[in-house]
């Protein structure tokens, strides 16, 4: 905000400045309005202009001032000489130098507006551009630049200001999706101290930010610097840890920076030089560079705007090649656009029944109060009428597709990332705004969706400074010979993780061989010096130990420090070299053989639910069978113990009764698959009960602990701070009834090392909690994910084993042939059996309630026979589900026999009845002709 107020106050200054010293020499303004009225004349329907002025204001010895400069002329020439552009109306180009100078700038800026131009092209600088957007502001003339890429010029300060060239808001994206692809963390930024540079890199700030990575330093270079100053920045970037650096400036002072770096052998293997288009430019536009300039740009990653291949470009290449020697860069094609860009806004504006005229400039008064004399500028009149017909233009040019979005920043922003080899470059990888980094051009994404690739492959093989294809690590340790400060507990207990030798600087344990073996592993020297935290009284706190690290007071923690959510908000943890967890530790009994261990395998609870099913099931198969089966008919008696004995006998698969049903047979064949499970699961546990000697504990883990009537609920009263493996013994031996513990709750290491000796305790249950053992760094420090890299080689190697086994000893008391308790089997684990065989037998019984009563309804007796009361029918029902099928289906045959019989018999006599009517008919008939005669 501070330099915009300072650019806006120089702009009003030069402006009287200039005004003074012009003052009488200016050429009076010519009026378009009708005398009394602010109305254009002939608003409805005016002629077009033979005529129209448009100014330019270009660096004619920079690279990109002189082939924009023959670029313009091109197009202002071909847009002439084409009728149907403008109907007639003509282009006029004034092009001035400005000698790279603001002061330059600012006065012919002035002077177009003097001139009755409509629109103003350029300056190549950003900085100039802030202050002429001012002025333009003022006067409301478009402002139409192909070279200002600063992105806070598309603020709404700068109303009258348009870009028609990609904001550097893009390329910063491009530049921070490189980094993070490539996993880079920090970076170096070099600008020039203007506000393109510094606007651009704020811009890169904040799309590393995004991605977790950040810029660690900014190397801000004087717009006049000397060769002298360049390699002062440069010596102090080369004593930095990253070695990726971004290079955002302009091209004029590109190269030096480069030919420095060349000089300072920063451009050697290790080294990561990134550049905006500024070197891409220089490339495309030089016929010839020096051979030193050549090679120190070896290896450079830069950016190009991406112009697909068209017809439109190919006529403009063959046009260029006539015209100049010069190569053509894409911010020539971007000049050439601009010009058709205002030609076709001018058609439209015209078409709209605008015309050109100006009015008297707005009064300006100085901090006295007195009147500025700017009677010799004029405001255009169809200013915010020819701006909004800019924005508005839908067109393809050279460069493509040409349109603007709300924000006036052109659509498709796509750049070519290119790998700098030997005169040239190479293409490596494409960015857009859509699609992000990829190895296709962006087209063929966006027309195919198939096209996006999965792979983790966004960008081709690199050639790096050095001539190296290997990816760079990106960081290395400072040239001082600066030591990294480790920070290492000082443990009073379980100093086998973590040990000072006495005497000497020199420290042991399972944490420091972890670090030290995972340092060895590292490509390239790591000096450190470990220095002690704590007071050798007391374990010191290791989250105060890791802000330490937090607070800068040492570069690293090392030691057991558990990775845990508050810890690491402070400090970048390594991968684990240990796995770890908090576990429960009680005291364990041995088991000894009892009379009645036969009963161990399954709890009470299972024992009457087997109990029960083997009841269930006999009556199932009983009332299925019932009706068919002579085996299970009889009297009661005999049918109760016929249905118990079928039961139990299918635990050893000797049942004797042969099923008739194929409903039985269905709930048989599961029950016996049910039976099979148990009794297997009853062996093999009784077999480990009866020959392994077992230890049990009344603690199973931490929910029973939770549970128990001396520690419900652990509730912190309960809780007691133990810190020495002797007091946890200790604790544990008294027991919760003479002031002891009833279990230990600590992590898994800890354990494992108190428990290498003591055999009178066991760890009961399972890890309630997972974490692990790391190393802290402090925050984004390059060094966390290569010792994370390092730490899992010792795991694929084996070696972290190793070390695991020297210093986290095996217990003793393995070998002695003990084993733990086995948990009692429970119903839990059996309860999927038990409703499959609960399932089996409701739907047997179902589909054999539905036949019984289907058959019922069909063979039922007469109901004269049947008591018409509910109670009645319900009894017959239950007889005839207790009569055997045999019988029923014989009385019903013979029922139907009868009824057949019955039927015959009734048809006889009824067929007999006929014909004796019929003949006494005949009778009767006879009689009466008898009479008659």
């Amino acid at each position: 905000m501070y330099d915009m107020a300072v650019n806006q106050v120089w702009g009003l200054l030069l402006l009287l400045v200039v005004v003074v010293f012009f003052n009488g020499c200016f050429i009076e303004e010519k009026w378009h309005c009708i005398p009394g009225s602010k109305k254009l004349r002939n608003a409805s329907f005016p002629s077009r202009p033979e005529v129209v002025k448009i100014g330019s204001i270009l660096t004619f010895d920079s690279i990109i001032g002189k082939a924009a400069k023959i670029a313009l002329e091109a197009a202002v020439e071909d847009v002439n000489s084409d009728p149907t552009v403008l109907n007639g109306t003509k282009l006029e180009l004034t092009i001035h130098d400005s000698n790279s100078s603001g002061l330059v700038s600012i006065m012919e800026a002035l002077h177009f507006m003097e001139s009755e131009s409509v629109a103003l092209i350029g300056p190549e600088s950003s900085s100039l551009t802030h202050t002429i957007s001012y002025v333009v502001k003022e006067l409301q003339i478009p402002l139409v630049s192909f070279t200002a890429t600063d992105p806070t010029l598309s603020s709404l300060q700068f109303p009258f200001f348009v870009r028609s060239t990609h904001s550097d808001l893009f390329q910063m994206a491009a530049i921070a999706d490189i980094i993070e692809y490539y996993e880079w963390r920090q970076v170096v930024a070099i600008y020039i101290d203007d506000d393109h540079g510094r606007n651009g890199i704020s811009s890169l700030a904040d799309q590393l930010a995004s991605k977790r990575s950040k810029i660690s330093h900014k190397a801000a270079i004087n717009p006049d610097a000397t060769r002298g100053d360049i390699q002062d920045v440069l010596l102090q970037v080369s004593s930095m840890e990253p070695r990726v650096i971004v290079v955002h400036t302009s091209t004029k002072c590109g190269l030096n920076i480069l030919d420095v770096a060349q000089d300072l052998s920063m451009m050697e293997s290790g080294y990561v030089w990134i550049t905006t288009d500024w070197l891409s430019t220089i490339i495309d536009i030089s016929s010839s560079l020096p051979t030193r300039s050549i090679a120190s740009m070896q290896g450079v990653i830069t950016l190009q705007s991406y112009i697909k291949d068209s017809e439109i470009k190919s006529e403009f290449i063959m046009e260029w090649e006539n015209l100049t020697k010069m190569g053509l860069s894409t911010y020539t094609l971007y000049a050439y656009d601009t010009i058709w860009l205002l030609a076709r806004a001018l058609d439209d504006f015209f078409h709209q029944g605008g015309n050109i005229s100006f009015s008297k400039g707005p009064e300006m008064k100085d901090s006295q109060g007195r009147l500025l004399n700017l009677d010799s500028f004029s405001v255009f009149n169809g200013g915010k009428v020819l701006l909004e017909n800019i924005l508005q233009v839908k067109m393809n040019g050279t460069t493509g597709p040409i349109e603007f979005t709300s924000d006036k920043n052109l659509v498709f922003p796509t750049f070519e990332v290119l790998n700098v080899m030997d005169t040239g470059f190479k293409t490596v990888g494409y960015w857009s705004n859509s699609s992000r980094l990829s190895t296709s051009p962006p087209e063929t994404l966006n027309s195919n969706l198939s096209n996006l690739s999965s792979s983790s492959e966004l960008l081709s093989g690199v050639i790096w400074p050095g001539e190296t294809i290997k990816k760079p690590r990106g960081w290395v340790l400072p040239k001082n010979g600066k030591e990294l400060k480790i920070g290492v507990p000082t443990r009073v207990s379980f100093q086998d993780l973590v040990e000072e030798v006495k005497g000497t600087d020199m420290y042991v344990g399972y944490s420091v061989d972890a670090f030290i073996s995972a340092v060895n592993v590292l490509p390239y020297p790591f000096p450190y010096k470990i220095y002690t935290y704590g007071d050798g009284h007391n374990n010191p706190d290791y989250t105060d130990l890791v802000s330490l690290v937090n607070a800068g007071v040492y570069d690293a923690a090392v030691g057991d420090i558990a990775i845990i959510t508050n810890r690491t908000l402070l400090a970048d943890f390594t991968q684990p070299f240990i796995e770890s967890g908090l576990v429960v530790v009680a005291p364990v009994r041995r088991l000894s053989s009892g009379t009645w261990d036969f009963f161990r395998p399954f709890t009470a609870e299972l024992w009457c639910v087997i109990g029960i099913f083997f009841l269930v099931v006999g009556a199932v198969v009983w009332i299925l069978e019932h009706r068919q089966n002579d085996e299970f008919r009889g009297t009661p008696r005999q049918q109760v113990v016929t249905t118990l004995w079928f039961s139990f006998s299918t635990l050893f698969f000797s049942h004797k009764q042969n099923l008739m049903s194929g409903l039985g047979r269905f709930v048989l064949i599961i029950w016996l698959f049910v039976v099979l499970i148990i009794s297997s699961s009853y062996t093999a546990s009784l077999t480990s009960i009866l020959t392994i000697q077992k230890l049990s504990s009344p603690i199973e883990g931490i929910d029973s602990l939770k549970l128990s009537k001396v520690q419900i609920g652990i509730s912190e009263s309960r809780l007691v701070p133990l810190n020495l493996p002797e007091d946890y013994e200790k604790a544990l031996n008294d027991g919760p009834d003479n002031g002891g513990v009833v279990a230990i709750v600590d992590e898994r290491p800890y354990i494992e090392l108190f428990l290498s000796t003591r055999c009178q305790f066991r760890i009961v249950g399972q890890d309630f909690t997972r974490t692990g053992w790391g190393f802290a760094f402090q925050r984004d420090s390059p060094l966390a994910m290569d010792m994370s890299n390092a730490i899992l080689k010792l795991s694929e190697t084996g070696e972290l084993e190793n070390i695991h086994k020297k210093w986290l000893r095996e217990s003793a008391c393995n070998s002695q042939g003990t084993e733990f308790s086995v948990d009692r089997l429970k119903l839990k684990r059996f309860k999927g059996l038990f409703i499959i065989i609960g399932l089996a037998c409701f739907l047997a019984l179902l589909a054999y309630l539905l036949l019984v009563i289907y058959k019922y309804t069909k063979h039922k007796q007469d109901p004269i026979e049947s008591p018409g009361t509910t109670p009645g029918r319900l009894q017959t029902f239950i007889s005839f589900i207790d009569e055997k099928e045999d019988l029923v289906n014989t009385r019903s045959k013979k029922r139907l026999r009868q009824e057949s019989s019955l039927r015959s018999n009734r048809d006889i006599a009824s067929l007999n009845g006929y014909r004796s009517t019929q003949k006494e008919s005949s009778s009767i008939t006879i009689e009466c002709s008898q009479r008659e005669d």
